[in-house]
């Protein structure tokens, strides 16, 4: 596993403090280890420095992964979150979304999530920043984009987006051989 380079660093931050804003400092500097991010074949993964120490003695060719894949650089040089980040992004979460019962199964399968299925959102909300998404007993359920601002969400039309998917735990069946 090697260090990102300086570019690719900048690219993964900047997509964290999409969801986490300044909490990636937390993220990173937690009060049980020090974490780090390392990428092997495109994909970034998160590890604690001790588990990173321990996996140096493997041959590179015979390890798989090492701590939790948090996604992958495209081809186009972009970052793609995974759903295997959800759990260590949703406690240091920004904007919120919480959605009814009734619109738990749609996002689950894909769709957008309208005002109809929408229960709450955190304040000062802005328009096209990325949102966690919960049910409404907080579970978190994955990523998203809030497609309007708080303050837009309270005069919208019923079946208006207020949030575009990006992604949710639904993956761990749909794609699951390309989670690794």
């Amino acid at each position: 596993m090697k260090r990102l380079s300086e570019e690719r660093t900048k690219i993964l931050f900047e997509k964290l403090a999409k969801y986490i804003g300044p909490n990636i400092k937390q993220l990173i500097e937690r009060p049980d280890a020090i974490y780090c991010f390392r990428e092997q074949k495109d994909r970034v993964y998160y590890v604690s420095e001790p588990i990173l120490k321990m996996a140096t003695t493997i041959h590179p060719d015979n390890l798989i992964s090492v701590g939790t894949c948090f996604g992958k650089f495209t081809k186009s040089g972009k970052f793609k979150l995974h759903i295997t980040a959800l759990n260590y992004l949703a406690p240091y979460a920004q904007c919120k979304i919480w959605i009814k019962s009734s619109a738990e199964q749609q996002f689950l399968y894909g769709n957008n999530v309208s005002k109809a299925g929408l229960g709450r959102i955190s304040e000062n909300c802005e328009k096209y920043q990325g949102v966690v998404v919960f049910s409404m007993s907080d579970l978190p359920l994955g990523f998203g984009v809030a497609a309007r601002s708080t303050t837009e969400c309270k005069s919208a039309d019923p079946l208006a987006v207020v949030c575009f998917h990006q992604s949710d735990i639904g993956e761990y069946i749909r794609s699951e051989e390309d989670l690794l």
